[in-house]
């Protein structure tokens, strides 16, 4: 557990630090491929682990987990409103200069929507046997998240960045994102496991997430190459997210 909080914490203030030294224009080299990866990740996990494991802890109540993949879905794509779709990785420099929240101001609402975000995919990672294959790929999850984090971290200290004027002034909000994940793992661990497990509540949780991941990945997925070419890089790093998440699986 302790390892798994570590490695989230560290995955976004490393990639955030890294957007001090790494220009926008020259990230899109490693940003794509790795975005095509993770998103390649998240979406054979949630289709081959998650969605699976959601539907084992209500047997024959598999529309009730439908109902939360699509709130899921849907409650992701208002979130973007929000977000601004940091969490592809996505940089928007109308979001740096909103006019909404003026220069020099932190985009509280943004900030908000990632840290939402961040938190359902924490709350989901419980390590108990009473839940079965969740505990089993407990690191598998952790390693799908982490990724998909990366980019988004970058994304956010640069548009910090932008925004504030300072790098300096961009680790606060750097550290609320990286914290997101790591609350919603103690929560669910510690605080309230037990009213997860005897409930249902956890399936739900899970149906929920996965519509997350869902909405997430696939479009990562289509964003990776909007001009529908072969691209050898991203159709690499693709088949590489998915033999992955297999392997782990």
């Amino acid at each position: 557990m302790g390892f798994a909080i570590f490695l989230l914490l560290l995955t976004v203030l490393g990639a955030g630090a890294a957007a001090a030294w790494v220009p926008v224009a020259h990230s899109g080299r490693w940003l794509k491929p790795l975005l095509a990866f993770s998103g390649a990740y998240l979406f054979t996990l949630t289709v081959t682990h998650i969605l699976p494991e959601a539907l084992q802890l209500l047997p024959g109540h598999s529309t009730q987990v439908g109902y939360w993949v699509l709130a899921g879905f849907f409650g992701q794509l208002l979130l973007e409103v929000l977000s601004q779709g940091v969490e592809h990785g996505h940089v928007h420099h109308e979001a740096a200069h909103s006019p909404h929240e003026g220069v020099g101001r932190v985009p509280f609402l943004l900030l908000a929507a990632l840290v939402v975000h961040s938190f359902l995919e924490g709350s989901i990672l419980v390590h108990s046997p009473e839940v079965g294959q969740v505990s089993q790929n407990f690191y598998a999850i952790v390693v799908g998240v982490a990724l998909h984090h990366m980019p988004a971290a970058f994304a956010l200290a640069t548009l910090l960045r932008l925004r504030l004027g300072s790098f300096r002034r961009v680790w606060p909000g750097l550290l609320i994102f990286a914290l997101a994940s790591p609350v919603g793992i103690v929560i669910s661990n510690y605080v309230v496991l037990s009213q997860l497990l005897s409930s249902g509540w956890y399936a739900a949780l899970l149906g929920l997430v996965a519509g997350n991941f869902l909405h997430v990945s696939t479009t990562i997925l289509f964003e990776t190459s909007p001009e529908h070419r072969l691209n050898w890089p991203k159709l690499a790093a693709t088949l590489a997210g998915l033999l992955l998440a297999l392997a782990v699986a």
